[in-house]
């Protein structure tokens, strides 16, 4: 949980009434796809994988997917699909992939066996590693990148490049989107550097713009795609008619700034959620189906944005399934496309033939746990706090609204169930923790999962001596956040 929002308000914002766009209107793109899917694996109930690459194939026009991991059973399901992969390095094994030996004992494990019969274009070394805000992380996060590409030239993969997604957070100014610029101290000795590792490496900068973090009532519409008078760079005159294009455009416009304006850019996330709480109202599947409806005719139309003109941009909508077993809450675990039998939650516009229907493979499997050299699944969207945006024409940067007071601890995304374990493990034997209510005959025994029970454990040291930021650290396997994770019957102490 951060207090920086991923994405930002409109410059200048609309007065006007708007005229709603019907759903029946949004004319979506068929052909010539630059759009992937997230396929994370937060979830009891999704269908093998062989079974969803099959559907990828067969069904949709979905020719990528991005994985929070380099899970075995999903690189061997998608041999021979000829659907790019890209597979990811959990951030707590960012420090010790600066060793060229440790490099190449991953690459080794879990790129060498797959490929090239399962066509992995990418490797991402971490996961919005700024955000989470870990100083040896970030200090580390470049020549953990330098050496797994030297690794993968070593071992003669070439073809396969190295990148590590970012959160919008780096961003200290995105309106209007020409004065784009990175944060103070990070863009010259963080990001710079970065940037000129993909220059010199032909590798995309990549990048989770979420306008769903950053909207309100006021920029609804200029946020989901639908009709509105859009917003005028005062500094270039272009208008902007989403909220998407102008996060691009101000990520151009920082990359430039740092003399790095060629680099590629990929939306490595974006996505709104179908299923929201009682206090979500703009969370529905009619907005969720404007916005990712809106990002894949945005995209594939190939016009670009304003400031890049004729461009199609990679994108990878967040996500491939809802995930019932993600931590932040309903919203978090209804982003998917499809629910786990295949069914569409909404068609944006990627069934090949508009077929509704479940293919006959679809019994649920929990997934086969990966070798202890697989990082575990990162693959939240950090939820933060929507901000009030500033008045009309005031270029001053958004601040975040005050949070709830009451804080929980809980698992970071990117940590596998083997450090999950040595957590459980080391507060339940302190005596001085109450772990009765995971045990088999507790409230919070169910789900009966490493991860869950972590998550009860975890909060239970932190609320017993203090909420301070080491008692949530856990060697950097923990995060506070300001959203209950009780359910049900099990109640987490506050």
């Amino acid at each position: 949980m951060g207090m920086m929002i991923r994405s930002t308000k409109p410059f200048l914002i609309p007065s006007l009434s708007i005229i709603l766009l019907l759903l029946n209107t949004i004319p979506l793109a068929t052909s010539q796809y630059t759009i992937g899917v997230n396929y994370g694996m937060v979830a009891d109930n999704l269908p093998p994988p062989s079974a969803v690459a099959s559907f990828l194939q067969s069904k949709t026009n979905i020719d990528r997917i991005k994985l929070f991991d380099a899970n075995p059973d999903v690189l061997r399901a998608f041999a021979n699909t000829n659907i790019s992969v890209t597979v990811s390095i959990a951030n707590g094994y960012i420090p010790d992939l600066t060793d060229l030996q440790k490099a190449k004992e991953w690459v080794s494990a879990n790129v060498v066996p797959f490929y090239p019969q399962t066509k992995i274009i990418r490797v991402l070394v971490g996961n919005e590693v700024l955000y989470w805000k870990d100083k040896k992380q970030i200090a580390y996060l470049l020549r953990a990148m330098e050496s797994v590409h030297k690794a993968l030239q070593d071992l003669g993969l070439n073809k396969i490049q190295v990148s590590t997604p970012h959160a919008l957070n780096i961003l200290s100014i995105s309106d209007p989107p020409s004065a784009g610029q990175f944060k103070p101290v990070y863009d010259t000795r963080i990001i710079k550097p970065i940037l000129e590792f993909h220059n010199r490496t032909k590798s995309p900068f990549m990048v989770c713009p979420y306008p769903y973090f950053g909207f309100n009532d006021v920029t609804l519409d200029y946020a989901i795609f639908k009709s509105n008078p859009g917003a005028v760079d005062k500094n270039t005159g272009k208008r902007y008619m989403n909220m998407f294009e102008q996060l691009l455009d101000a990520t151009h416009s920082a990359m430039k700034r740092v003399g790095f304006g060629d680099v590629e850019i990929v939306v490595a996330e974006t996505g709104w959620p179908s299923v929201g709480g009682e206090n979500q109202p703009a969370v529905n599947v009619e907005n969720a189906l404007s916005y990712n409806g809106g990002v894949v005719k945005f995209v594939n139309s190939g016009k670009g944005t304003p400031l890049m003109p004729n461009k199609k941009f990679e994108t990878y909508i967040f996500s491939l399934f809802n995930e019932n077993q993600k931590p932040m809450g309903v919203a978090e675990q209804n982003f998917g496309l499809f629910k786990a039998d295949f069914t569409p939650v909404y068609d944006v516009g990627i069934l090949k033939t508009g077929d509704q229907s479940a293919p006959p493979s679809t019994t649920p499997v929990t997934p086969s746990p990966t070798p202890a050299v697989t990082p575990a699944p990162v693959d939240s969207p950090t939820p933060v706090t929507p901000v009030t945006p500033a008045p009309v024409d005031s270029p001053t940067p958004t601040t975040p609204a005050p949070v709830d007071s009451k804080q929980w601890c809980v698992p970071a995304g990117d940590v596998s169930d083997e450090f999950l374990q040595h957590n459980i493990d080391y507060v339940c034997s302190l005596g001085s923790v109450d772990c009765q209510p995971i045990q088999d005959t507790g409230a919070c025994f169910d789900p009966n999962t490493i991860r869950s029970h972590a998550s009860f454990a975890m909060n239970a040291y932190y609320q017993t001596f203090g909420h301070e930021p080491l008692n949530c650290d856990f060697d950097g396997t923990g995060i506070v956040v300001n959203t209950d994770p009780s359910y049900g019957t099990c109640e987490y102490v506050s």
